[in-house]
């Protein structure tokens, strides 16, 4: 992956696009260091549609919330138990 400093790409970015698309993803480097990634789209969509959503996006989604059947305190129904012997 070439690595092109955020000067180099904003300068450059006609070129930074064309290596993108003809050699894959192109690093950029804020004060020397890894700041983000060009990918090509096709590769970007293979990424996301392999991702899973996390724990948290789960939880939080509409299809977690449900009314969960919870009796109100006091009418719940105890178990029969049945002597020994």
């Amino acid at each position: 992956m070439h690595t092109w400093p955020v000067q180099d790409a904003k300068a450059r970015f006609s070129e930074f696009l064309e290596a993108c698309l003809s050699e894959g993803p192109q690093m950029v480097t804020k004060r020397g260091a890894e700041a983000a990634v060009l990918v090509p789209v096709t590769q970007w969509r293979r990424l996301q549609s392999a991702a899973q959503p996390s724990l948290k996006q789960l939880l939080l989604s509409e299809l977690a919330r449900t009314e969960l059947p919870v009796p109100p305190r006091g009418h719940a129904r105890r178990r029969q138990v049945t002597p020994l012997g």
